[in-house]
């Protein structure tokens, strides 16, 4: 059922058939999601619960993450009356809904075939994904997201630029354990999750999933010295692949990063003409008006979502054109573009203040602790690679990327027989 559900859960929401119901939007990823979690339960009522024990701490912090999202939905409406209470209190429900999958997973993964399963469903849904975004990059294809054939520019397969690169970081992350660590996962499987995983992360492009590759390569290099497996040629391969990685994606983002240079005043030519269609400026303009709401309510934040909501981020807009003067208009936030912060750090502390970084940093955190204690090499990885690419966007409640995190945090409590 877990297996099942992998190309629902990493797929992008405009190519899922849904419906709606009082507001709340229901696709066949929630279907799917809830089909494993009811698989999970049965499978508990069956068979013990005994597999939950293994991650009390993982389950306290995804608890408090949780608990924080729905109080901080609720402190957003008693701190203003405007606040959208029923719109983010979907956001929060749907947030929660995708959490269940993270108990789920050692309900249903208890035998080793089980997990076997769930990598090959990974990797063959990451070579399908990697297959069309290198249609789209040669250009036979069109980017369904820019409805264009545009070769040569970053690719987004079905998925979207983060979430292909959350598909691709779980699939090269088998790889990156084989390569470490020999013997821990299908020596076929890994082989093919870390080329479709490396090229799919490559065409991504996204540098805060190349970061986290970065990570995961060091953290299982370290894991393999620590097991006395790691050779000076494992430990090659490890850097020859996020090197490929690296300089692949640095190609594709040359311009963008040359802009950066730009607008940083390293490089002259800053105008708003020049620096259109930067996504770094953007990302500039968007942190620091996330900054400024966080500044202004350090503790609690201004509740869940509504750094989204034009009345929050409306009075920062002045002042963060007066701050970037060569920024394209399109950059700065208006009630026609509501762009969100686009780093979930930052954006936990704007929305649920300090205590939301501590909640969302705890997790990840609690998550990779526990997969190092157990030795749970491919959780650690695919938690390391998850936080690099929320550092890269907003907090986006049921988009691939959050499967992926949940399944991380399921998987470093999964013991097999």
């Amino acid at each position: 059922m877990l297996a099942a559900a992998v190309p629902f859960l990493f797929l992008h929401e405009r190519f899922l058939p849904g419906f709606t119901v009082r507001g709340a939007h229901a696709n066949l990823a929630d279907l799917a999601l809830l089909a494993v979690v009811g698989a999970a339960v049965a499978a508990g009522v069956g068979d013990g619960f005994g597999p939950l024990r293994a991650g009390r701490a993982v389950w306290f912090a995804t608890g408090a993450l949780v608990v924080l999202v729905f109080l901080s939905t609720l402190y957003g409406r008693l701190r203003d009356a405007g606040y959208p209470t029923s719109t983010h209190l979907v956001t929060a429900a749907k947030f929660a809904e995708y959490a269940l999958l993270a108990p789920a997973v050692p309900l249903l993964v208890r035998l080793r075939p089980s997990r076997e399963l769930l990598f090959a469903a990974v990797t063959a849904w990451s070579c399908i994904a990697t297959f069309v975004a290198c249609l789209q990059f040669v250009g036979v294809v069109d980017d369904p997201f820019r409805h264009a054939r545009l070769p040569g520019v970053r690719a987004q397969s079905f998925l979207g630029t983060h979430d292909l690169a959350a598909l691709s970081c779980a699939a090269l992350a088998l790889g990156l354990a084989g390569i470490a660590v020999p013997g821990l996962v299908d020596r076929r499987m890994a082989w093919a999750g870390g080329v479709s995983g490396a090229i799919g992360l490559t065409l991504s492009a996204a540098l805060a999933g190349v970061a986290g590759a970065v990570l995961a390569a060091v953290a299982a290099g370290i894991v393999g010295h620590r097991r006395r497996v790691l050779t000076g040629a494992r430990a090659l391969g490890l850097a020859g692949v996020v090197a490929a990685i690296l300089v692949g994606s640095l190609l594709l983002r040359g311009h963008e990063l040359s802009q950066v240079l730009k607008f940083l005043g390293i490089r002259a030519g800053a105008s708003q003409t020049t620096l259109a269609g930067s996504s770094y400026t953007q990302r500039a303009v968007l942190a620091y008006v996330g900054g400024r709401i966080f500044l202004d309510h350090p503790l609690l934040g201004v509740g869940w979502q509504a750094s989204n909501d034009v009345r929050v981020f409306a009075p920062y807009v002045p002042t963060a054109r007066r701050r970037f003067p060569d920024a394209p208009p399109l950059d700065f936030p208006s009630p026609q573009h509501r762009w969100g912060v686009q780093e979930a750090v930052l954006q936990a502390g704007s929305d649920m203040g300090v205590v939301g970084i501590l909640a969302f940093v705890g997790l990840f955190a609690t998550t990779a602790a526990v997969a190092w204690r157990r030795g749970a090499l491919v959780a650690l990885l695919w938690c390391l690679t998850a936080f690099g690419i929320w550092n890269g966007l907003s907090l986006v409640a049921g988009i691939p990327l959050a499967a992926y995190t949940w399944l991380a945090v399921g998987l470093a409590v999964v013991t097999v027989e």
